[in-house]
């Protein structure tokens, strides 16, 4: 796996330099079987990020622009009348792809984003009184501008929890906006990015992934994190049980990455805050917006050994 994670990071550097942690989790996210929600201000590489990790990953894709006036059969597809044929057939949407970058989720109406609720969760969706799978591997990669920003409408918590990871990007240190600025990344350089896995190979790492095996000491280190949340009064709720596997199957794809059959802790540090902070919210937060220290707080208050 260490080769094929090299040679993905490689490839996605073409396109988006000085985030190697970024990069790394963001693969993680994906060869986990989870989706990918990346937040950030307009301008730093959030819709470049998301088309490179399709790209590498070999997969088909289709992008959504998600704006306000976007509706669910836009997403999902819609049924038109043949008169040749006397019936009405099924046209497929862009949801029906490996791969669906939904560029600026929040851009849309809470209606058009929970038409993306059951294919997130369940691998299908229902259509006019029948139920369509999706293709497989299926995976949606979204973005959206932070919550202050104006025409946004924010996630329920119901589909945050729906997303394995959310990343940050953040502002490139002077030597990567040099590259930027010299045209030595970005857009431009996507058409250079080749795929590094398909199908078959991204099915193996995950087996890979399902044979890691956490110790005991591990599961309680992970179950006193998650209990913290519960009865801490920093927190307004604690992690549910499927964020708590979240985590775990996270870890496990980070070890993996490193080339090891076993966990640390540090595997569980290294991908906590992405896959936790936007499932948290402070106790004394009225507006509704995660907060971005909230992972780093809980690995401070809590304990490696108990």
């Amino acid at each position: 796996m260490e080769t094929v994670i090299k040679n993905c990071l490689t490839e996605l550097e073409k396109v988006m330099v000085g985030k190697p942690h970024q990069l790394r989790l963001a693969l993680c996210c994906l060869i986990s079987r989870g989706h990918l929600l990346i937040e950030d201000l307009p301008g730093m590489g959030k819709t470049t990020l998301a088309q490179g990790l399709a790209r590498v990953m070999g997969l088909s894709y289709n992008r959504v622009q998600f704006t306000s006036d976007l509706l669910p059969a836009d997403i999902l597809g819609v049924s038109v009348y043949d008169r040749e044929r006397s019936l009405f057939e099924f046209h497929p949407g862009p949801i029906f792809s490996q791969v669906v970058l939904a560029d600026e989720i929040n851009r849309a109406t809470p209606k058009s984003q929970s038409a993306l609720l059951e294919a997130m969760e369940e691998k299908q969706v229902s259509i006019e009184g029948e139920t369509r799978p999706l293709p497989s591997p299926f995976f949606v990669i979204a973005t959206q501008n932070p919550q202050s920003q104006a025409g946004t409408f924010p996630l329920p918590e119901s589909q945050l929890d729906r997303f394995l990871m959310r990343l940050q990007l953040g502002y490139p240190d002077a030597e990567a906006e040099r590259h930027i600025l010299l045209g030595d990344s970005g857009r431009i350089n996507m058409q250079h990015i080749q795929p590094c896995l398909d199908s078959d190979q991204l099915a193996e790492l995950q087996q890979q992934v399902a044979s890691v095996r956490p110790s005991s000491a591990l599961i309680d280190y992970l179950q006193r994190l998650i209990a913290y949340t519960r009865t801490s009064d920093q927190f307004a709720w604690g992690l549910s049980p499927r964020a708590a596997q979240a985590l775990l199957q996270s870890a496990k794809t980070w070890a993996c990455m490193d080339g090891r059959n076993h966990l640390l802790p540090e595997d569980i540090q290294a991908v906590l805050p992405s896959v936790v902070e936007h499932r948290l919210r402070e106790q004394s937060d009225q507006r509704g917006y995660s907060g971005e220290a909230l992972g780093q707080r809980l690995l401070a208050e809590v304990d490696v050994v108990g």
